[in-house]
């Protein structure tokens, strides 16, 4: 990474922190841009160097998610079916950041429950991630997966994700150890996926979309 990128890469996460700690303690409907560029120290206009919008700043690792998963699915070993290919991307963004089970991702999830416009770009987010990685899976894997079955697939994985995080991050202030919650999210996502998983050691043929 150049120093300009490592530049950008520190004032990302100072707006991020700086946001973080103003919703909290102010409300996210009652902090403004103004007041978490001048809390980070920078310029409102440099603001949107970095984020389109207030909403934007609470998802900033949305797209080093999906890109794990591609770069997983490209990545993938002979042995290796659709399923195992998506845990080990997740496995990956747990080893390379703690995002998904820090205080923003709890702030998070309070504000989906209860902001309507971070609810409605949460849910557009999660939508475009599960079109993407299906694309790119049904792609990679044309003799096991169409469309619709890769959807399916990446709806499973993705739901248990969020499912457990919902429940794992419900307690902004008892938050567990980041590696533990990590953990639990890997043990819902094996059993969500448990029938892909079986099907791929018994048969090596996950259940196609009209067959049973």
């Amino acid at each position: 990474m150049s120093l300009r990128d490592r530049k950008r890469a520190r004032i990302r996460q100072t707006l991020v922190d700086a946001a973080t700690e103003l919703f909290e303690s102010n409300g996210y409907d009652e902090t403004t841009i103004a007041d978490i560029a001048a809390e980070a120290d920078i310029g409102t206009r440099t603001f949107f160097s970095y984020f389109a919008s207030k909403e934007e700043l609470l998802f900033p690792e949305s797209d080093a998610r999906v890109q794990a998963a591609v770069e997983a699915i490209a990545s993938r070993g002979p042995g290796e079916g659709p399923a195992e290919v998506l845990l080990r991307a997740l496995h990956k963004v747990g080893d390379d950041s703690d995002e998904m089970t820090s205080r923003l991702a709890a702030l998070r999830l309070r504000l989906v429950r209860s902001v309507p416009v971070v609810r409605g770009r949460a849910l557009q987010i999660q939508l475009d991630a599960q079109r993407e990685i299906a694309r790119h899976l049904a792609a990679a894997f044309p003799e096991r997966l169409d469309e619709v079955s890769a959807a399916a697939l990446t709806g499973a994985f993705v739901g248990a994700v969020t499912g457990a995080l919902q429940v794992l991050l419900d307690d902004l202030d008892g938050l567990g150890d980041p590696a533990a919650i990590q953990e639990a999210v890997r043990r819902a996502t094996d059993v969500a996926l448990t029938p892909w998983l079986q099907a791929s050691a018994w048969t090596a043929e996950p259940p196609r979309h009209g067959t049973a």
